[in-house]
Formats: structure tokens, sequence, C-alpha cells
């Protein structure tokens, strides 16, 4: 059974940090594709980063580059997203998906999800 459990969410102020964690298990974690995503209340779901767990390749929203770093780790099946410089608009709930090929941040060419962390930053 394929199974993604994020972790890692909460209340911080802007400018602060937050790591989030992305378990994974239940498929060859090393062909996939890790790619985080955020939904805010009334919002589209977007992505926000994601990483091939093949060659390490990494692409991130507009937005969040140069505060946020996705990484990887293999031995653990485990995906991280360390968000710094934390903004108001950075609060949604986070949810971490898999994808079997290619890597890119369109949800729907995603085949796993995860039931997401809520992470919200106070002004």
């Amino acid at each position: 059974e394929v199974q993604l459990v994020e972790s890692g969410g909460g209340l911080v102020q802007a400018g602060g940090s937050l790591r989030l964690s992305c378990a994974a298990s239940g498929f060859t974690f090393d062909d996939y594709a890790i790619g985080w995503f955020r939904q805010a209340p009334g919002k589209e779901r977007e992505g926000v980063s994601c990483i091939s767990n093949s060659d390490g390749g990494t692409y991130y929203l507009d937005s969040v580059k140069g505060r946020f770093t996705i990484s990887s780790d293999n031995a653990k099946n485990t995906v991280y997203l360390q968000m710094n410089s934390l903004k108001p608009e950075d609060t949604a709930v986070y949810y971490c998906a898999a994808r079997g090929w290619g890597m890119g941040l369109d949800p729907y060419e995603y085949d796993y999800w995860g039931q997401g962390t809520q992470v919200t930053v106070s002004s």
C-alpha cells in the first residue's frame, strides 16, 4: 500500500522557519519524483517544489525561490521542505505527492497524495 505521510507543520510568526517531512512507503522511492503542494482556503492547489529522486533535480515556484529548499534522503524514503523567511501568504495546507515519471508542478500529473499538514504564518 502506498503511503505518504506529512509532518512538521504548525504555527509560526512571519520571518520564521519550518521544516516539513514527507515519509514515503509502498513504492520504489528512487524511481519517483516527489512534489510539495499547498492549498489555501478558497484557492486552487498549487505546486511549490519538486525533486527527482533518481537524479536529484529540483524545481521551485517562483514565489518561494531563495526561501524554500527541497531535499531527499533516499535511505529514509523521506523528502523535506525547509521553509525560511515565511510570509503570511505561505499559510496553507501543505501536501506531498509522488509521480512515477518526469517532474513538474502540475498536481494532475501526480499519482499518490498524502493527507496534508497545516502551516499557518502569523503577521
